[in-house]
This record gives C-alpha cells, sequence and structure tokens, in this order.
C-alpha cells in the first residue's frame, strides 16, 4: 500500500497537481498557496515525515511510464546532474563538481536512469550520491536524517543499482547509453553482458581495446587506421535544429564467446570540428552502423529529461535538507514529469492523455 492514509495521498495529489501547473517557482510556499493552505507546513509534513512509501510511488510511476511509452527496443540511459545549494547541511552536499554548474560548486548530485522510446523518454529512477565526507561521519548523517544502513557507493554502482531494479522489474530494453564517467568502468560493462543488455557507451580515447587477434591497442590509434570509405555520414536523432548527423565508423574488437553476440569500437566524428567520441558497443552480431548511431544519440534524451523536469515539475526547487524529504520530492517531480511526457506524447498523436490514478 503506497499511502496508509487518505490525507498524505491528498497532499500528494496537490503536490503533483502544483507541479505540472503554471506557477512560474515550484516550492513549498508556493505549492501549499496553489492547494489553498496559509502556510508549507503540510507540503513539508508530507516530505519528511507523512507515512507514505516513497520508493514503490517510484515503482508506479516507472510502471506508468512503461504502460504509455515501453517498446522492445528502449533505451535505458544513465547519467548525474547537479542541486546547487547554500550551506553545509543538506544531505550529500558538499564542493563537487556540478553538470549543471559546469565546475565545481557547492551542490547535491544526483543519479538518474531515464527511459527512452519511439515514444518519448522520462526519468524512472534516482538516487542521491552521498561523498565520502557524509559517510565516514555518521553524526552528521543522522543529523540529516540518513539512515545508519546506507554506506558510501560510487556513482557507477548507483548505476548498476538502478539497472538492476529496471531489469529485474521487465522493463522492456534493448540497449543501455552512458556517458564516459559510466562507459568506462569494465566491470559495469561486463555485468550488463552477463545479463545480455545490449550497450553502447562512451569512453575515452585512450582506453585500451582487445583486439579480435587477441592483441591490445589505444581506441584512437584503432580508429586512426580505418579507411575513409570506413566513414558514413548518419542522423544521431533529431535535433532542436534538424538531425543531429556526424560521420560514424566502427571496428570489431574482442572475441565474443557469446553466440550471435558481437563487440565494436565505434567512433563519432564532428562534420564541422573533425572532433572525435569514442563509444564501446555490445549487442546482437548483425547490428547495424546505423542502429549503433541511433543509440549513441539516445544519450541526448536524459539532458532533456533534466531540462524539462527542471523548467516544467520543479526537480530543483526543494526547499529540504533531509535525505527522506529529497527523496521525496524528487519522486514527485518525476512523477509530473512523467505524466507531462506521456500527455506530450499522446498529443503528439492527437490523443487526449491518459488518465492517472
Amino acid at each position: 500500500m503506497r499511502f496508509r492514509r487518505s490525507e498524505p495521498r491528498r497532499r500528494a495529489r496537490q503536490y503533483l497537481c502544483g507541479l505540472v501547473s503554471g506557477l512560474a517557482r515550484k516550492n513549498g510556499w508556493t505549492l501549499a498557496e496553489q492547494a489553498g493552505d496559509v502556510s508549507p507546513d503540510g507540503m513539508q509534513r508530507l516530505l519528511r515525515w507523512a507515512d507514505w512509501d516513497v520508493d514503490a510511488v517510484r515503482d508506479d510511476m516507472r510502471d506508468y511510464v512503461i504502460e504509455h511509452l515501453g517498446d522492445r527496443q528502449g533505451v535505458l540511459i544513465v547519467d548525474d546532474t547537479g542541486f546547487l545549494k547554500k550551506g553545509t547541511r543538506s544531505a550529500g552536499v558538499q564542493r563537487q563538481y556540478s553538470g549543471t554548474a559546469g565546475w565545481t560548486e557547492n551542490c547535491q548530485v544526483g543519479v538518474f536512469l531515464a527511459y527512452r522510446s519511439s515514444q518519448g523518454h522520462a526519468l524512472i529512477d534516482r538516487q542521491l550520491y552521498l561523498p565520502t565526507s557524509w559517510t565516514d561521519d555518521r553524526d552528521r548523517c543522522r543529523s540529516a536524517g540518513i539512515p545508519d544502513e546506507v554506506a558510501f557507493a560510487t556513482k557507477v554502482q548507483m548505476a548498476r543499482q538502478m539497472l538492476a531494479r529496471a531489469l529485474d522489474a521487465g522493463v522492456p530494453v534493448g540497449w543501455v547509453t552512458m556517458d564516459e564517467a559510466y562507459g568506462q568502468s569494465k566491470s559495469l560493462r561486463v555485468w550488463l553482458e552477463q545479463r545480455d543488455v545490449g550497450y553502447v557507451v562512451a569512453t575515452r580515447r585512450n582506453d585500451d581495446m582487445i583486439t579480435t587477434t587477441m592483441g591490445t591497442a589505444r581506441a584512437d590509434e584503432l580508429i586512426a587506421a580505418l579507411p575513409a570509405r570506413a566513414w558514413c555520414r548518419l542522423s544521431a536523432g533529431a535535433g532542436a535544429h534538424g538531425p543531429r548527423e556526424y560521420w560514424w565508423a566502427r571496428i570489431p574488437v574482442r572475441v565474443c564467446w557469446k553466440p550471435g553476440r558481437g563487440h565494436w569500437l565505434l567512433a563519432r566524428r564532428s562534420i564541422t570540428t573533425g572532433e572525435i567520441a569514442y563509444y564501446v558497443c555490445y549487442g546482437p552480431r548483425r547490428t547495424r552502423l546505423v542502429d549503433l548511431a541511433r543509440v549513441a544519440g539516445a544519450r541526448w534524451a536524459i539532458e532533456e529529461c533534466f531540462q524539462q523536469a527542471k523548467n516544467e515539475a520543479g526537480l530543483d526547487e526543494y526547499q529540504v535538507r533531509d535525505w527522506r524529504a529529497w527523496y521525496a520530492h524528487i519522486t514527485l517531480a518525476m512523477a509530473a514529469h512523467a505524466w507531462l511526457s506521456v500527455a506530450r506524447s499522446f498529443a503528439a498523436k492527437g490523443e487526449p492523455a491518459p488518465a492517472t490514478a
């Protein structure tokens, strides 16, 4: 049971309605006023103490996304985003790199999992990253409501945990894609292969590749040796100003012992600057170059999710410090964004958005 009492359920519905409304700001005060309250106390109680199962609501939200956007060739995407903060009391806050700011800032960092298909895209899971400056200080953790059993986990470990939840829940997926921060993890790539999940993940130019002759070579050296005819101009998906076109090439790497599967090193070269990005790939042996380019391009969907969820659903506008409240707000904001994403998908087909419970 997600909500044991009617009052938290009513509050959650009001909170969601406020998040998808046209409010310029979507914090505790404005959401309370939208709901007709004279103070934000009720909304704060919903986030911090009210008796409802936050993770179960996350699972319901994921199931809603899959019901309306699911596709057997769906792509799971991992990335993180920062939430700029002042002070030192918010759970997980410290000076650390923030992709939001583009430099080191005082912030919290959330690791997220998104789902993308031909129908649309939405966030489906989240975890708050706790630096060792927090996990090594249990008194500090307790002051922010962080349970004693929560230990340090790297962002890659969090990515694996969220991917496992999605796969164990039966999310229809053909591929996984991630940027270099996650894609360069060989252990994560091996784990995906053990689950027989295809992937196209970014890696470093100096990453050592095992060749089909069982030798080793740097990624950039292998690509530099390719003839000009190996490159094809392909779209990585639609962008704001038309197709995102690049030059693409691939070369088989490693010997794949699993029947019907293959490994490739994929390269994407900018048409204007010539800059090259590198990807390690695993998937069905008959996978085409255009398919790998499509999956690599799908990673932009999570950036759009972050932008939409922050601009339209108040993902980053919370005014809470403790652990449980962060998860509660982020989950409800993700649910609001999921509804907006599904509504966009249905509107594109000329259909009304499906009702929610």
